[in-house]
């Protein structure tokens, strides 16, 4: 999918190993700093913010495209533009939100080169369309074995309608309740305009409710 970067990530690993003492007591500010610091990222740093930060990546490609089944090659591409535009990051403390742009643009660049291709992605029109809330969160203190379980089923249901969402819709709703993003920077991560961001949220949502509603009645 792309040429490889000038360090393995076998030596990557290994490095982290030799300096994990020191790189896992830094801040993540800190981190990007020493990546930012010479003419390529520190590796032992750089490794450290990959196992920091590489559950985020997977869930955002696993939400963003469910049903690719290169979704491992996708976040190795996507740490591969990271490694090599880290130094462009202005403002560490935005990295979480930068890492989740540069994941999102690879999906599309990729979904754009699929479509080209001719191959099948769902792109299904919404049925629904107005506003609406979702509480996202279930909350237990001691939860049961029973509780855990119908907690587990629903959070299975909740990622089959998030993946059946049409991709403009799954995206926003993916950055905006499961990254957690602000919708401004939704907007600058999709090109819409601030107004669109919201409504295909408002949408999303209104949507999810309804694929929803019929198992949380039961």
């Amino acid at each position: 999918m792309s040429q490889s970067i000038a360090v393995s990530w076998s030596t990557v690993d290994a490095n982290y190993s030799q300096a994990s003492v020191q790189v896992d007591k830094l801040s993540n500010q800190d981190l990007i700093l020493r990546c930012q610091s010479g003419l390529r990222p520190d590796k032992a740093a750089f490794a450290e913010l990959l196992r920091r930060y590489q559950t985020q990546v997977d869930r955002v490609l696993y939400h963003l495209a469910p049903d690719w089944s290169d979704r491992a090659d996708l976040a190795q591409e996507v740490w591969i533009r990271v490694y090599r535009n880290i130094h462009r990051l202005q403002e560490p403390a935005k990295f979480r939100g930068w890492l989740s742009r540069i994941a999102t643009n690879l999906f599309y660049d990729e979904l754009r080169k699929r479509k080209r291709s001719g191959s099948s992605f769902s792109l299904d029109a919404p049925r629904l369309a107005g506003d609406g809330e979702m509480d996202w969160e279930i909350a237990s203190d001691t939860p049961s074995p029973e509780e855990q379980l119908k907690t587990r089923e629903f959070y299975e249901q909740l990622r089959e309608a998030i993946a059946d969402l049409p991709e403009i819709f799954r995206t926003t709703i993916v950055l905006r309740e499961i990254e957690g993003l602000a919708y401004e920077e939704i907007a600058q991560i999709t090109g819409a305009s601030l107004g669109t961001v919201k409504s295909r949220i408002a949408r999303a949502r209104s949507r999810l409710q309804s694929q929803l509603k019929s198992y949380l009645d039961g």
